[in-house]
């Protein structure tokens, strides 16, 4: 049996988003519970589907109920779901997300959202270094297809610092973030064949996830730097 995002999952939030309270919710928490439980199967779904092709060590689901101490935004629940799926490090780097959300604002996503300090810098210096290969897998007419040509996140404006804002990898170099994301309409999401879709985007993105956790577990010398033992 196909588990799928139930319709009511959008309904719900369009309803939630125009009564944004407390008092709401309570009173329509059971239709919730109901919803999440659904929801919940299709994210292990394609933790499950990863896992035959990748090694996943943790999703973690995120909850709907909104930390509002230091957020101007003071309404109490999220209007989405969001899940992300951990690949098992030290050797295995970069994670997936997925995002569900009414009024065709629902989204997968992979990369690598809040690099270490470290993992950033070495990140930065491959770059400097040489980027044949990075440039390779972003020209890709198979990646591109799925992803796009090019990261979304933050970026510096000119340079980080030690960085000449002159270098040819300048504009790879300044990011802070190294994400793809993909789209999709609340047809597409409520479709049978969404969760084989997330699937073949999330097999679409593993060589520059190879490449990353090759350039993250190793030195500049290509030395490992994880303990073999």
């Amino acid at each position: 049996m196909t588990v799928t995002i139930p319709k009511s999952t959008f309904s719900f939030f369009e309803n939630l988003e125009k009564n944004n309270n407390r008092d709401w919710f309570n009173e329509h928490k059971p239709e919730f519970k109901a919803i999440e439980v659904e929801v919940k199967q299709v994210y292990n779904a394609i933790l499950e589907n990863l896992n035959k092709h990748d090694d996943i060590d943790k999703l973690k689901i995120f909850r709907i109920y909104r930390d509002v101490r230091f957020s101007k935004n003071k309404l109490p629940y999220k209007t989405h779901f969001g899940g992300s799926f951990h690949r098992t490090k030290p050797r295995l780097r970069g994670g997936y997300y997925l995002h569900i959300q009414p009024n065709n604002e629902s989204f997968i996503a992979t990369g690598f959202w809040e690099p270490a300090k470290e993992d950033l810098m070495r990140i930065r210096k491959e770059f400097e270094m040489d980027t044949s290969e990075i440039r390779e897998i972003l020209s890709d007419k198979n990646f591109n297809r799925v992803w796009g040509e090019t990261f979304v996140g933050d970026e510096v404006k000119s340079a980080p610092r030690g960085f000449n804002k002159d270098h040819e990898a300048i504009d790879l170099i300044r990011k802070k973030q190294y994400i793809f994301t993909k789209k999709y309409t609340d047809k597409a999401v409520l479709d049978p064949g969404f969760l084989d879709d997330v699937d073949q985007s999330f097999k679409a993105i593993r060589p520059f996830f190879n490449y990353m956790s090759d350039v993250l577990t190793t030195d500049l010398n290509g030395v490992s730097l994880i303990d073999s033992h």
